[in-house]
Protein backbone atom coordinates (compact mmCIF):
# COMPACT_ATOMS: atom_id res chain seq x y z
CA UNK A 1 0.00 0.00 0.00
CA UNK A 2 1.45 3.09 -1.32
CA UNK A 3 0.27 5.46 2.15
CA UNK A 4 1.18 8.99 0.14
CA UNK A 5 -1.43 8.13 -2.50
CA UNK A 6 -3.95 8.00 0.21
CA UNK A 7 -2.25 10.68 1.72
CA UNK A 8 -2.95 12.73 -1.24
CA UNK A 9 -6.87 11.83 -1.92
CA UNK A 10 -8.18 11.95 1.18
CA UNK A 11 -5.95 15.19 2.05
CA UNK A 12 -7.47 16.86 -1.05
CA UNK A 13 -11.16 15.82 -0.66
CA UNK A 14 -11.02 16.89 3.34
CA UNK A 15 -10.00 20.61 1.46
CA UNK A 16 -12.67 20.59 -1.03
CA UNK A 17 -15.36 19.82 1.73
CA UNK A 18 -14.51 23.02 3.18
CA UNK A 19 -16.48 24.79 0.62
CA UNK A 20 -20.04 23.28 1.13
CA UNK A 21 -19.24 23.78 5.24
CA UNK A 22 -18.56 27.91 4.26
CA UNK A 23 -21.28 28.12 2.11
CA UNK A 24 -23.81 26.83 4.68
CA UNK A 25 -22.09 28.71 7.19
CA UNK A 26 -22.89 32.27 5.36
CA UNK A 27 -26.41 30.88 4.34
CA UNK A 28 -26.74 29.76 8.12
CA UNK A 29 -26.29 33.34 9.33
CA UNK A 30 -28.76 34.75 6.76
CA UNK A 31 -31.80 32.76 7.31
CA UNK A 32 -31.06 31.75 11.24
CA UNK A 33 -28.67 33.82 12.76
CA UNK A 34 -24.30 34.08 13.01
CA UNK A 35 -24.04 32.34 16.59
CA UNK A 36 -25.34 29.28 15.30
CA UNK A 37 -23.46 29.41 12.54
CA UNK A 38 -20.02 29.82 14.02
CA UNK A 39 -21.04 27.21 16.46
CA UNK A 40 -21.98 24.75 14.03
CA UNK A 41 -20.10 24.58 11.15
CA UNK A 42 -16.76 26.88 11.63
CA UNK A 43 -15.43 23.51 14.14
CA UNK A 44 -16.02 21.46 10.98
CA UNK A 45 -14.50 23.73 8.23
CA UNK A 46 -11.38 24.49 10.14
CA UNK A 47 -10.86 20.95 11.35
CA UNK A 48 -11.49 19.30 7.67
CA UNK A 49 -8.80 22.59 6.31
CA UNK A 50 -6.29 21.91 8.79
CA UNK A 51 -6.41 17.87 8.15
CA UNK A 52 -6.19 18.19 4.70
CA UNK A 53 -3.42 20.17 4.67
CA UNK A 54 -1.30 18.53 6.87
CA UNK A 55 -2.38 15.41 5.07
CA UNK A 56 -0.63 16.82 1.68
CA UNK A 57 2.23 18.41 3.51
CA UNK A 58 3.19 15.38 5.60
CA UNK A 59 1.59 12.52 3.78
CA UNK A 60 2.62 12.93 0.27
CA UNK A 61 5.87 13.09 -1.99
CA UNK A 62 6.66 15.42 -4.83
CA UNK A 63 6.34 12.18 -7.04
CA UNK A 64 2.84 11.20 -5.34
CA UNK A 65 -0.03 12.06 -8.08
CA UNK A 66 2.04 9.39 -10.35
CA UNK A 67 2.26 6.63 -8.37
CA UNK A 68 -1.57 6.20 -7.93
CA UNK A 69 -3.07 2.19 -8.71
CA UNK A 70 -6.03 0.85 -8.50
CA UNK A 71 -5.35 -0.28 -5.54
CA UNK A 72 -4.60 2.80 -3.77
CA UNK A 73 -7.68 4.08 -5.47
CA UNK A 74 -10.41 1.54 -4.29
CA UNK A 75 -8.72 1.98 -0.47
CA UNK A 76 -9.00 5.90 -0.87
CA UNK A 77 -12.90 5.87 -1.92
CA UNK A 78 -13.72 3.61 0.59
CA UNK A 79 -11.76 5.68 3.08
CA UNK A 80 -13.14 8.96 1.83
CA UNK A 81 -16.73 8.11 3.26
CA UNK A 82 -16.28 7.70 6.59
CA UNK A 83 -13.65 10.38 6.94
CA UNK A 84 -16.34 13.34 5.22
CA UNK A 85 -19.11 11.25 7.04
CA UNK A 86 -16.91 12.52 10.25
CA UNK A 87 -16.64 16.27 9.55
CA UNK A 88 -20.24 15.94 8.26
CA UNK A 89 -21.70 15.13 11.50
CA UNK A 90 -20.35 17.79 13.28
CA UNK A 91 -22.94 20.40 12.58
CA UNK A 92 -25.62 18.62 13.84
CA UNK A 93 -23.77 17.43 17.16
CA UNK A 94 -22.93 21.17 17.49
CA UNK A 95 -25.45 23.21 16.28
CA UNK A 96 -28.07 21.41 18.20
CA UNK A 97 -29.85 19.43 15.72
CA UNK A 98 -29.26 16.55 18.50
CA UNK A 99 -27.79 16.88 21.68
CA UNK A 100 -24.49 17.83 21.74
CA UNK A 101 -21.74 20.08 23.90
CA UNK A 102 -23.63 23.25 23.65
CA UNK A 103 -27.01 21.88 24.40
CA UNK A 104 -28.95 23.13 27.61
CA UNK A 105 -29.35 20.40 30.20
CA UNK A 106 -27.86 17.62 28.15
CA UNK A 107 -25.87 14.87 30.20
CA UNK A 108 -23.40 13.06 29.18
CA UNK A 109 -24.98 9.89 27.71
CA UNK A 110 -27.55 12.49 25.90
CA UNK A 111 -24.19 14.40 24.21
CA UNK A 112 -22.60 10.56 23.17
CA UNK A 113 -26.16 9.73 22.31
CA UNK A 114 -26.38 12.51 20.28
CA UNK A 115 -22.61 11.99 18.63
CA UNK A 116 -23.97 8.22 17.34
CA UNK A 117 -27.11 10.44 16.46
CA UNK A 118 -25.11 13.24 14.33
CA UNK A 119 -22.80 9.89 12.78
CA UNK A 120 -25.71 8.20 11.57
CA UNK A 121 -27.81 11.38 9.85
CA UNK A 122 -24.58 12.02 8.55
CA UNK A 123 -23.80 8.82 6.81
CA UNK A 124 -27.26 8.28 5.59
CA UNK A 125 -27.16 11.71 4.27
CA UNK A 126 -23.70 10.96 2.12
CA UNK A 127 -24.60 7.25 1.27
CA UNK A 128 -27.92 8.63 -0.09
CA UNK A 129 -29.61 6.18 1.95
CA UNK A 130 -32.32 8.79 3.37
CA UNK A 131 -33.08 6.99 6.94
CA UNK A 132 -33.19 9.77 9.86
CA UNK A 133 -33.19 9.91 13.16
CA UNK A 134 -34.65 13.07 13.78
CA UNK A 135 -37.11 12.97 16.60
CA UNK A 136 -38.93 14.79 19.15
CA UNK A 137 -37.26 12.00 21.50
CA UNK A 138 -33.93 12.41 20.07
CA UNK A 139 -33.96 16.20 19.12
CA UNK A 140 -33.97 19.27 21.42
CA UNK A 141 -35.33 21.81 18.86
CA UNK A 142 -38.66 19.42 18.67
CA UNK A 143 -41.71 19.60 20.89
CA UNK A 144 -44.45 16.67 20.82
CA UNK A 145 -46.91 17.70 18.29
CA UNK A 146 -44.15 19.76 16.20
CA UNK A 147 -43.31 18.69 12.74
CA UNK A 148 -39.53 17.86 13.66
CA UNK A 149 -37.62 17.96 10.48
CA UNK A 150 -38.94 21.39 9.67
CA UNK A 151 -38.43 22.43 13.07
CA UNK A 152 -34.35 22.40 12.95
CA UNK A 153 -32.54 25.70 11.66
CA UNK A 154 -32.50 26.02 8.13
CA UNK A 155 -28.86 26.03 7.42
CA UNK A 156 -28.35 22.63 8.84
CA UNK A 157 -31.55 21.15 6.49
CA UNK A 158 -29.37 22.81 3.53
CA UNK A 159 -26.56 20.78 4.84
CA UNK A 160 -28.38 17.89 5.56
CA UNK A 161 -29.66 17.81 1.68
CA UNK A 162 -26.31 18.71 0.17
CA UNK A 163 -24.44 15.85 1.69
CA UNK A 164 -27.03 14.00 -0.49
CA UNK A 165 -26.31 15.51 -3.14
CA UNK A 166 -22.76 15.50 -3.25
CA UNK A 167 -23.15 11.87 -2.44
CA UNK A 168 -25.09 10.96 -5.11
CA UNK A 169 -22.60 11.43 -7.49
CA UNK A 170 -19.68 10.93 -5.49
CA UNK A 171 -17.28 13.26 -3.51
CA UNK A 172 -14.19 11.44 -6.09
CA UNK A 173 -15.91 12.43 -8.93
CA UNK A 174 -16.65 15.68 -7.99
CA UNK A 175 -12.25 15.96 -7.07
CA UNK A 176 -11.75 14.20 -10.25
CA UNK A 177 -13.52 17.29 -12.50
CA UNK A 178 -11.41 19.82 -10.29
CA UNK A 179 -8.56 18.06 -9.24
CA UNK A 180 -8.04 15.49 -11.79
CA UNK A 181 -4.53 17.20 -12.73
CA UNK A 182 -2.97 17.23 -9.22
CA UNK A 183 -4.11 13.92 -7.82
CA UNK A 184 -3.80 12.00 -11.31
CA UNK A 185 -4.83 8.28 -11.71
CA UNK A 186 -8.53 9.69 -12.20
CA UNK A 187 -10.07 6.25 -14.44
CA UNK A 188 -8.93 3.79 -11.19
CA UNK A 189 -10.97 5.89 -8.95
CA UNK A 190 -13.63 6.17 -11.16
CA UNK A 191 -13.82 2.95 -11.56
CA UNK A 192 -13.54 2.58 -7.47
CA UNK A 193 -16.43 5.22 -7.58
CA UNK A 194 -18.47 4.68 -10.19
CA UNK A 195 -21.25 2.49 -9.76
CA UNK A 196 -22.03 -0.40 -12.35
CA UNK A 197 -19.11 -3.29 -13.93
CA UNK A 198 -17.72 -0.85 -16.55
CA UNK A 199 -17.28 2.82 -16.74
CA UNK A 200 -18.02 4.38 -20.67
CA UNK A 201 -15.58 7.26 -21.36
CA UNK A 202 -18.32 10.45 -23.01
CA UNK A 203 -15.06 12.48 -23.44
CA UNK A 204 -11.67 11.86 -24.70
CA UNK A 205 -10.56 13.03 -21.49
CA UNK A 206 -11.37 11.71 -17.83
CA UNK A 207 -11.66 15.28 -16.58
CA UNK A 208 -13.83 15.87 -19.66
CA UNK A 209 -15.88 12.85 -18.64
CA UNK A 210 -16.56 13.90 -15.29
CA UNK A 211 -17.54 17.28 -16.30
CA UNK A 212 -20.13 16.02 -18.28
CA UNK A 213 -21.72 13.84 -15.84
CA UNK A 214 -21.48 16.56 -13.41
CA UNK A 215 -23.28 19.20 -15.76
CA UNK A 216 -26.14 16.59 -16.29
CA UNK A 217 -26.43 16.07 -13.25
CA UNK A 218 -26.77 19.82 -12.30
CA UNK A 219 -28.80 20.82 -15.08
CA UNK A 220 -31.46 18.20 -13.38
CA UNK A 221 -31.36 19.30 -10.41
CA UNK A 222 -31.71 22.97 -11.54
CA UNK A 223 -34.63 21.95 -13.96
CA UNK A 224 -36.42 20.27 -11.12
CA UNK A 225 -36.41 23.05 -8.77
CA UNK A 226 -37.63 25.33 -11.07
CA UNK A 227 -40.69 23.09 -11.55
CA UNK A 228 -41.18 22.62 -8.14
CA UNK A 229 -41.19 26.54 -7.22
CA UNK A 230 -43.24 27.04 -10.57
CA UNK A 231 -45.66 24.75 -10.95
CA UNK A 232 -45.64 22.78 -7.89
CA UNK A 233 -46.57 25.40 -5.60
CA UNK A 234 -43.36 24.61 -3.36
CA UNK A 235 -41.40 27.91 -1.79
CA UNK A 236 -37.95 28.57 -2.71
CA UNK A 237 -36.24 26.56 0.26
CA UNK A 238 -38.67 23.64 -0.36
CA UNK A 239 -37.99 23.16 -3.93
CA UNK A 240 -34.15 23.42 -3.63
CA UNK A 241 -33.73 21.09 -0.74
CA UNK A 242 -36.25 18.58 -2.90
CA UNK A 243 -34.12 18.94 -5.94
CA UNK A 244 -31.13 18.12 -4.31
CA UNK A 245 -32.15 15.05 -2.87
CA UNK A 246 -34.03 13.53 -5.54
CA UNK A 247 -31.46 13.65 -8.21
CA UNK A 248 -29.27 11.58 -6.07
CA UNK A 249 -31.89 9.50 -4.83
CA UNK A 250 -31.33 10.50 -1.41
CA UNK A 251 -34.85 10.42 0.05
CA UNK A 252 -34.48 13.25 2.94
CA UNK A 253 -36.93 16.52 3.13
CA UNK A 254 -37.91 19.26 5.02
CA UNK A 255 -41.09 17.54 6.68
CA UNK A 256 -41.87 14.51 9.38
CA UNK A 257 -44.59 13.54 6.71
CA UNK A 258 -42.24 13.65 2.93
CA UNK A 259 -43.54 14.55 -0.16
CA UNK A 260 -46.78 13.20 1.69
CA UNK A 261 -46.89 16.78 3.29
CA UNK A 262 -47.54 18.88 0.27
CA UNK A 263 -50.56 16.98 -0.84
CA UNK A 264 -50.16 17.53 -4.23
CA UNK A 265 -50.55 15.46 -7.23
CA UNK A 266 -48.73 17.81 -9.35
CA UNK A 267 -45.11 17.66 -7.11
CA UNK A 268 -45.90 13.77 -6.71
CA UNK A 269 -45.74 13.62 -10.60
CA UNK A 270 -42.73 16.01 -10.91
CA UNK A 271 -40.70 14.43 -8.46
CA UNK A 272 -41.68 11.05 -9.83
CA UNK A 273 -39.93 11.81 -13.42
CA UNK A 274 -37.18 12.85 -11.75
CA UNK A 275 -37.01 10.48 -9.33
CA UNK A 276 -36.77 7.39 -12.70
CA UNK A 277 -34.45 9.61 -13.78
CA UNK A 278 -32.19 9.07 -11.59
CA UNK A 279 -32.62 5.77 -11.85
CA UNK A 280 -31.10 5.36 -15.59
CA UNK A 281 -27.58 4.96 -16.23
CA UNK A 282 -26.00 7.89 -16.43
CA UNK A 283 -24.56 7.33 -19.92
CA UNK A 284 -27.64 7.59 -21.60
CA UNK A 285 -28.87 10.37 -20.59
CA UNK A 286 -25.93 11.78 -22.02
CA UNK A 287 -27.06 9.98 -25.17
CA UNK A 288 -30.32 10.95 -25.05
CA UNK A 289 -29.09 14.91 -23.96
CA UNK A 290 -26.97 14.37 -26.94
CA UNK A 291 -29.90 13.15 -29.23
CA UNK A 292 -28.85 9.84 -29.69
CA UNK A 293 -32.33 7.95 -28.83
CA UNK A 294 -31.32 4.90 -30.59
CA UNK A 295 -28.21 3.94 -27.80
CA UNK A 296 -30.52 4.29 -25.16
CA UNK A 297 -34.31 3.10 -26.41
CA UNK A 298 -31.76 -0.03 -27.59
CA UNK A 299 -29.96 -0.25 -24.33
CA UNK A 300 -31.20 -3.83 -22.41
CA UNK A 301 -30.98 -2.84 -18.85
CA UNK A 302 -32.99 0.49 -19.97
CA UNK A 303 -35.41 -1.75 -21.09
CA UNK A 304 -35.56 -4.20 -18.49
CA UNK A 305 -35.71 -0.92 -15.91
CA UNK A 306 -39.04 0.21 -17.84
CA UNK A 307 -40.42 -3.39 -17.53
CA UNK A 308 -39.33 -3.67 -14.12
CA UNK A 309 -40.69 -0.45 -12.98
CA UNK A 310 -44.14 -0.74 -14.84
CA UNK A 311 -44.91 -4.24 -13.76
CA UNK A 312 -44.02 -3.37 -10.22
CA UNK A 313 -46.70 -0.83 -10.54
CA UNK A 314 -49.08 -2.44 -12.23
CA UNK A 315 -49.23 -5.28 -9.50
CA UNK A 316 -49.45 -3.05 -7.21
CA UNK A 317 -52.37 -0.61 -8.49
CA UNK A 318 -54.32 -3.80 -9.27
CA UNK A 319 -53.85 -5.27 -5.24
CA UNK A 320 -54.66 -1.72 -3.86
CA UNK A 321 -57.99 -1.10 -5.97
CA UNK A 322 -58.91 -4.61 -4.93
CA UNK A 323 -58.41 -4.45 -1.64
CA UNK A 324 -58.56 -0.95 -0.39
CA UNK A 325 -61.02 2.22 -1.13
CA UNK A 326 -59.05 4.29 -3.05
CA UNK A 327 -60.11 6.32 -5.80
CA UNK A 328 -58.47 5.23 -9.22
CA UNK A 329 -56.51 9.01 -9.23
CA UNK A 330 -54.67 8.15 -5.60
CA UNK A 331 -53.87 5.11 -6.09
CA UNK A 332 -52.48 5.02 -9.53
CA UNK A 333 -50.34 7.66 -8.40
CA UNK A 334 -49.33 6.82 -4.97
CA UNK A 335 -48.56 3.25 -6.56
CA UNK A 336 -46.61 4.83 -8.88
CA UNK A 337 -44.83 6.92 -6.77
CA UNK A 338 -43.82 4.49 -4.30
CA UNK A 339 -42.48 1.92 -6.64
CA UNK A 340 -40.46 4.53 -8.26
CA UNK A 341 -39.14 5.74 -4.82
CA UNK A 342 -38.25 2.41 -3.47
CA UNK A 343 -36.96 0.79 -6.69
CA UNK A 344 -35.29 3.52 -7.25
CA UNK A 345 -33.55 3.72 -3.35
CA UNK A 346 -34.57 7.55 -2.84
CA UNK A 347 -37.13 6.78 -0.28
CA UNK A 348 -39.75 9.66 -0.40
CA UNK A 349 -43.44 8.86 0.49
CA UNK A 350 -46.94 9.75 -0.17
CA UNK A 351 -48.58 7.28 1.68
CA UNK A 352 -47.86 4.30 4.44
CA UNK A 353 -47.41 1.20 2.72
CA UNK A 354 -47.34 -0.90 5.98
CA UNK A 355 -50.95 -0.09 5.51
CA UNK A 356 -51.24 -2.14 2.40
CA UNK A 357 -52.34 -5.42 1.35
CA UNK A 358 -48.84 -7.80 2.35
CA UNK A 359 -48.03 -8.99 -0.88
CA UNK A 360 -47.55 -4.88 -2.23
CA UNK A 361 -45.38 -5.18 0.43
CA UNK A 362 -43.31 -8.24 -0.31
CA UNK A 363 -42.83 -6.70 -3.68
CA UNK A 364 -41.37 -3.54 -1.89
CA UNK A 365 -39.29 -5.55 -0.36
CA UNK A 366 -38.26 -6.91 -3.26
CA UNK A 367 -37.56 -3.43 -5.04
CA UNK A 368 -35.24 -2.48 -1.90
CA UNK A 369 -32.72 -5.31 -2.22
CA UNK A 370 -33.14 -4.94 -6.00
CA UNK A 371 -32.07 -1.20 -6.88
CA UNK A 372 -32.16 0.44 -9.97
CA UNK A 373 -29.73 0.23 -12.94
CA UNK A 374 -25.96 0.28 -13.02
CA UNK A 375 -24.31 3.54 -13.63
CA UNK A 376 -27.05 5.37 -11.83
CA UNK A 377 -27.35 7.29 -7.98
CA UNK A 378 -29.32 4.54 -7.67
CA UNK A 379 -28.51 2.09 -4.76
CA UNK A 380 -29.05 -1.76 -4.42
CA UNK A 381 -27.59 -4.48 -6.08
CA UNK A 382 -28.63 -3.22 -9.80
CA UNK A 383 -30.87 -4.82 -12.59
CA UNK A 384 -27.65 -4.81 -14.61
CA UNK A 385 -26.23 -7.91 -11.90
CA UNK A 386 -29.20 -9.24 -11.80
CA UNK A 387 -29.90 -9.74 -15.36
CA UNK A 388 -26.14 -11.21 -15.88
CA UNK A 389 -26.62 -13.40 -12.50
CA UNK A 390 -29.79 -14.77 -14.02
CA UNK A 391 -27.97 -15.52 -17.54
CA UNK A 392 -25.10 -16.82 -15.75
CA UNK A 393 -27.29 -18.92 -14.45
CA UNK A 394 -29.60 -20.34 -17.17
CA UNK A 395 -26.48 -21.31 -18.74
CA UNK A 396 -25.39 -23.21 -16.38
CA UNK A 397 -28.55 -25.26 -16.35
CA UNK A 398 -28.09 -25.57 -20.37
CA UNK A 399 -24.53 -27.10 -19.84
CA UNK A 400 -26.45 -29.77 -17.15
CA UNK A 401 -28.45 -31.23 -20.35
CA UNK A 402 -25.66 -29.96 -23.20
CA UNK A 403 -22.08 -30.61 -21.64
CA UNK A 404 -20.55 -29.76 -25.36
CA UNK A 405 -22.51 -26.96 -26.27
CA UNK A 406 -20.76 -23.21 -26.24
CA UNK A 407 -22.45 -20.59 -25.16
CA UNK A 408 -21.22 -16.87 -24.63
CA UNK A 409 -23.25 -14.29 -22.25
CA UNK A 410 -24.07 -11.78 -24.09
CA UNK A 411 -25.64 -7.75 -23.03
CA UNK A 412 -26.28 -5.25 -25.45
CA UNK A 413 -24.63 -7.78 -28.09
CA UNK A 414 -21.30 -7.53 -26.56
CA UNK A 415 -20.06 -10.72 -24.51
CA UNK A 416 -19.32 -10.29 -21.16
CA UNK A 417 -16.26 -11.85 -19.88
CA UNK A 418 -15.74 -14.19 -17.55
CA UNK A 419 -13.56 -11.59 -15.36
CA UNK A 420 -16.74 -9.44 -15.12
CA UNK A 421 -19.25 -12.27 -14.61
CA UNK A 422 -16.71 -13.27 -11.77
CA UNK A 423 -17.26 -9.89 -10.22
CA UNK A 424 -21.01 -9.88 -10.36
CA UNK A 425 -21.57 -13.29 -8.93
CA UNK A 426 -18.70 -12.62 -6.03
CA UNK A 427 -20.31 -9.40 -5.03
CA UNK A 428 -24.06 -11.57 -4.97
CA UNK A 429 -22.45 -13.91 -2.91
CA UNK A 430 -20.78 -11.26 -0.54
CA UNK A 431 -23.96 -9.37 -0.63
CA UNK A 432 -25.82 -12.77 0.73
CA UNK A 433 -23.43 -13.59 3.27
CA UNK A 434 -23.65 -9.99 4.81
CA UNK A 435 -26.94 -9.82 4.30
CA UNK A 436 -27.39 -13.09 6.56
CA UNK A 437 -24.24 -12.19 8.94
CA UNK A 438 -25.80 -8.64 9.61
CA UNK A 439 -29.43 -9.71 10.42
CA UNK A 440 -28.23 -12.40 12.74
CA UNK A 441 -26.15 -9.53 14.32
CA UNK A 442 -28.96 -7.19 14.26
CA UNK A 443 -31.53 -9.63 16.12
CA UNK A 444 -29.03 -9.93 18.96
CA UNK A 445 -28.20 -5.78 19.42
CA UNK A 446 -32.12 -5.07 19.00
CA UNK A 447 -34.01 -8.26 20.63
CA UNK A 448 -37.39 -6.60 20.99
CA UNK A 449 -37.77 -5.85 17.37
CA UNK A 450 -39.85 -8.40 15.25
CA UNK A 451 -38.54 -10.60 12.26
CA UNK A 452 -39.70 -8.41 9.50
CA UNK A 453 -38.16 -5.41 10.60
CA UNK A 454 -35.36 -6.82 11.46
CA UNK A 455 -34.63 -7.98 7.65
CA UNK A 456 -35.79 -5.15 6.15
CA UNK A 457 -33.86 -2.51 8.02
CA UNK A 458 -30.79 -4.53 6.80
CA UNK A 459 -31.96 -4.79 3.11
CA UNK A 460 -32.50 -0.76 3.52
CA UNK A 461 -29.46 -0.01 4.63
CA UNK A 462 -27.50 -2.26 2.19
CA UNK A 463 -29.45 -0.83 -0.78
CA UNK A 464 -29.13 2.85 0.84
CA UNK A 465 -33.06 2.98 0.38
CA UNK A 466 -33.95 4.35 3.88
CA UNK A 467 -37.75 3.45 4.55
CA UNK A 468 -37.91 0.22 5.94
CA UNK A 469 -41.24 -2.24 6.89
CA UNK A 470 -42.33 -3.27 10.48
CA UNK A 471 -41.81 -0.72 13.30
CA UNK A 472 -39.65 1.49 10.37
CA UNK A 473 -41.94 1.96 7.92
CA UNK A 474 -42.32 5.00 6.06
CA UNK A 475 -44.17 7.08 8.77
CA UNK A 476 -41.67 6.57 11.30
CA UNK A 477 -37.80 7.26 12.36
CA UNK A 478 -35.15 4.96 12.94
CA UNK A 479 -34.73 7.02 16.32
CA UNK A 480 -35.78 3.78 18.37
CA UNK A 481 -33.13 1.71 17.40
CA UNK A 482 -30.41 1.79 20.00
CA UNK A 483 -26.82 3.13 18.97
CA UNK A 484 -25.10 -0.39 18.48
CA UNK A 485 -27.74 -1.16 15.94
CA UNK A 486 -27.21 2.64 14.13
CA UNK A 487 -23.60 2.16 14.23
CA UNK A 488 -23.86 -1.31 12.41
CA UNK A 489 -27.05 -0.13 9.98
CA UNK A 490 -24.93 3.01 9.61
CA UNK A 491 -21.65 0.61 8.85
CA UNK A 492 -23.98 -1.20 6.27
CA UNK A 493 -25.27 1.85 4.13
CA UNK A 494 -20.90 2.56 3.59
CA UNK A 495 -20.45 -0.76 2.22
CA UNK A 496 -24.04 -0.60 0.28
CA UNK A 497 -22.87 2.94 -0.95
CA UNK A 498 -18.89 1.57 -1.95
CA UNK A 499 -20.70 -1.37 -3.80
CA UNK A 500 -19.47 -3.92 -1.03
CA UNK A 501 -16.40 -5.25 -3.12
CA UNK A 502 -14.82 -1.62 -3.01
CA UNK A 503 -14.91 -1.29 0.85
CA UNK A 504 -14.37 -5.58 1.40
CA UNK A 505 -11.06 -4.44 0.08
CA UNK A 506 -10.15 -2.39 3.03
CA UNK A 507 -10.50 -5.68 5.21
CA UNK A 508 -8.47 -7.72 3.36
CA UNK A 509 -4.75 -7.95 4.87
CA UNK A 510 -3.05 -7.86 1.48
CA UNK A 511 -4.35 -4.11 1.21
CA UNK A 512 -2.03 -3.10 3.79
CA UNK A 513 0.83 -5.30 2.74
CA UNK A 514 4.12 -3.53 3.21
CA UNK A 515 5.65 -3.03 -0.62
CA UNK A 516 9.09 -3.13 0.66
CA UNK A 517 10.07 -6.62 0.52
CA UNK A 518 7.92 -6.91 -2.90
CA UNK A 519 9.72 -4.07 -4.17
CA UNK A 520 13.31 -5.62 -3.25
CA UNK A 521 11.91 -8.38 -4.89
CA UNK A 522 10.85 -6.94 -8.17
CA UNK A 523 14.55 -4.93 -7.75
CA UNK A 524 16.57 -8.05 -7.90
CA UNK A 525 14.52 -10.30 -10.07
CA UNK A 526 14.56 -7.17 -12.92
CA UNK A 527 18.51 -6.67 -12.34
CA UNK A 528 19.27 -10.36 -13.28
CA UNK A 529 16.65 -10.06 -16.09
CA UNK A 530 18.82 -7.26 -17.92
CA UNK A 531 22.24 -8.77 -16.62
CA UNK A 532 20.77 -12.25 -18.42
CA UNK A 533 19.71 -10.54 -21.39
CA UNK A 534 23.31 -8.97 -21.86
CA UNK A 535 25.15 -12.25 -22.20
CA UNK A 536 23.94 -13.29 -25.78
CA UNK A 537 25.06 -9.94 -26.71
CA UNK A 538 28.76 -9.80 -25.50
CA UNK A 539 28.99 -13.62 -26.88
CA UNK A 540 28.39 -12.35 -30.39
CA UNK A 541 30.59 -9.90 -29.98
Amino acid sequence: MRFDVLGLILGWTLVALTIPLVACAIITGLLDDWELAVRAFTVPAILSLIIGFLMLRFGTRTNTHTRLRDKEAFAAVALVWPLAVLIGALPYWLGGVFHGPFTDGSDVSDILRGAVNSWFESMSGFTTTGATVISTSMSPNCLPGMDCINSQPRGLLLWRSLTQWFGGMGIIMLGMMILSRVIGGGMALARAELTGPSLSRLKPKLQETARALWGLYIFLTVLEFILLLSIGGMDWFDSLNHSLTTMPTGGFSTYDGSIGHFDSDIVKLIVTAFMFLAGVNFTLLWFIREGQFKKATQDEEFNNYLVYIFTSFLFISIALLATRDYSTKDTLIDSLFQVVSIGTSTGFSTADYMQWPVVTQFLIFVLMIVGASAGSTGGGLKLLRINLAFKFAMRELVRIAQPRKVETIRMNSQVVGSHQLGLIIGMLIVWIGLFAISSFALAIIMPDSNFESILSVVASSLGNTGPALGDYGPTETWANMNSMSLILTSILMWFGRLELLTAVILLHPHTWKSESRDQTNRSALSRLRRMMSREPIEESK
